[in-house]
């Protein structure tokens, strides 16, 4: 293999730190951006919750009409389905890693709402000691914000049954419990009484000064690449000279 020369060399370390310098000054615009988007997110979030709560009549049948509802107030009357509860595991609240529930509230008109009833820690002894959070008889009052379902996290078992999971699809768990779900879940906010549930529910852009810090260190990244290259192929040697 022929030696390269000294000219070749030049050319092809001045080609390698172009492209690393311009590769981490894009990712640290990336990062900028993944901010603004989460920023913005949470303008169109807040805007949303300050309006006035959404008719429990109102409440979107399709997958279309309930994208335009997320984030929306909304107080249903209903009656718990606690058989069909489940416990959604490695949900972290604060920092913590615990549970959050999902309890089905079936609705006068028979269909059924996925309520995200509050967030429980995880038994640091037995993962699969639960709390005991009552569901009372009747009808019950859910004050809540409308939300996409259960966020998706990647089950590594496999395990999709149970009281315990690691995640529920609307579909498939409408097929399971026999239950008319709408496209949607609800936040609960308050339910009125002690009932060890946490519902501090995280805001989308809480994390949003990450995406800072990575930014900065992909352009401290960028502008060491670009001092160590001017240093070592442009000053040192005009100083040997």
């Amino acid at each position: 293999m022929p030696r390269l020369s000294e000219r070749q060399r030049g050319w092809l370390v001045l080609a390698a730190a172009v492209v690393a310098a311009a590769v981490t000054a894009r990712l640290g615009v990336w990062q900028l951006d993944r901010a603004q988007q989460k920023i913005a997110l949470q303008h169109r979030i807040d805007a949303r919750s300050a309006l006035a709560p959404l008719p429990a009549d109102a409440l979107a049948r399709s997958a279309d009409e309930a994208a335009a509802q997320h984030h929306r107030r909304i107080r249903l009357v209903g009656q718990w389905r606690d058989a069909h509860s489940v416990w959604l595991d490695n949900r972290q609240m604060e920092g913590r890693p615990g549970f959050y529930l999902v309890t089905p509230l079936q609705l006068a008109d028979g269909t059924a709402v996925l309520v995200q009833r509050g967030w429980a820690p995880r038994d640091p002894h037995d993962r699969t000691r639960l709390p005991a959070v009552a569901s009372p008889a009747g009808d019950v009052v859910v004050e809540g914000r409308i939300a996409p379902p259960p966020a998706r996290l990647y089950d590594f078992g496999g395990v999709e049954g149970g009281r315990i999971r690691q995640n529920v699809d609307i579909d498939a768990f409408a097929r399971e419990t026999g239950l008319t779900l709408r496209p949607l879940s609800v936040l609960q906010l308050d339910a009125g009484v002690d009932d060890g549930l946490q519902r501090r529910w995280p805001q989308v852009a809480v994390d949003v000064h990450k995406h800072y810090g990575y930014a900065f260190q992909w352009f401290a990244l960028c502008a060491l690449i670009t001092g160590l290259y001017v240093w070592f192929r442009i000053v040192q040697p005009r100083r040997r000279r």
